[in-house]
């Protein structure tokens, strides 16, 4: 746990995994439900593979501007000076952010938007942003729960839920007021702030809590980014699909592989290792234009 703040009751709890050598790591930011601890799978599997990965959980801001700073804080304080960023949801929309605020001295490098979005309005709660911090955690609670998908599920969606839903209760009334406002606070991306940054967009087909014109939306704000398409994941594709997220994460490092970006521990990557993931991202995009 650390405070980078003025303020002590600010604190940001994380799992700093993987070799420390690592000067460009990837850091991980949760949905509105979620801790540091909803990408277990991720860590347990890139660390694995040698890469330094960083689950974070972020203190109580009110605003995107409050929290960007905090965030260039933590940076500094992990003595870190580019990232790369994979954001599910709320994480995904303040990720970008942070590239928006950081564009003049750029502090990430890459983004990993998991089920997200580039403008609150879709939610249809700027109204009621300013209000959350009046409510008990049972009603903002109930907000939160009414996104998570219900009905018949197979065993691991199911799972999944159950452990979101088992996370979302940790959360205190300020936390999950203040997160709420950072999703619905009216706020966009800025595009042309954040062009040049190499962006991977992970989506689900089947049922989340984003509508098709919020995809669309995020297709049209970064024409060149790489897909990725998961057939079916709900909300919280890193737990249920976590093998599939974990290789799209791969391809999606591959490309700073032997630079001083690269996430991973240059000893672990072989040459054969390489080749094998060439030919699955070849194969990948060729299934995509089909």
């Amino acid at each position: 746990q650390i405070i980078v703040d003025d303020d002590d009751s600010k604190v940001w709890s994380l799992y700093d995994a993987g070799p420390r050598s690592i000067r460009c790591p990837l850091i991980f930011l949760p949905p509105v439900s979620g801790t540091a601890d909803v990408f277990f799978q991720q860590i347990l599997a890139l660390t694995g593979w040698g890469y330094r990965v960083i689950a974070l959980q972020y203190p109580v801001y009110w605003d995107h501007l409050e929290f960007c700073d905090g965030f260039r804080k933590l940076l500094d304080h992990l003595h870190l000076d580019k990232v790369h960023l994979f954001g599910a949801s709320l994480g995904g929309f303040l990720a970008q952010k942070f590239a928006e605020y950081t564009h003049k001295s750029p502090r990430v490098q890459s983004l990993i938007l998991c089920n997200s979005f580039s403008d609150t309005s879709i939610f249809n709660q700027t109204w009621t942003a300013n209000s959350f911090w009046l409510m008990p955690a049972f009603m903002l609670k109930k907000i939160v729960l009414g996104n998570f998908a219900s009905g018949p599920l197979d065993p691991e969606m199911a799972d999944g839920i159950d452990f979101m839903v088992d996370r979302l209760e940790s959360l205190g009334q300020s936390e999950l007021a203040s997160r709420l406002t950072l999703n619905c606070q009216n706020s966009y991306v800025e595009p042309h702030k954040i062009r040049d940054i190499p962006v991977t967009i992970m989506d689900v087909f089947d049922q989340s809590a984003l509508s098709t014109e919020a995809k669309e939306e995020m297709y049209k704000l970064y024409p060149n980014a790489r897909r990725a398409h998961l057939k079916t994941g709900g909300n919280f594709p890193y737990l249920c699909r976590s093998a599939e997220v974990n290789l799209y994460i791969q391809i999606h490092l591959l490309q700073f592989h032997g630079t001083r970006y690269a996430a991973i521990d240059p000893a672990m990557v072989s040459a054969e290792e390489l080749e094998v993931q060439k030919i699955s991202l070849h194969s990948s995009s060729e299934q995509e234009e089909q």
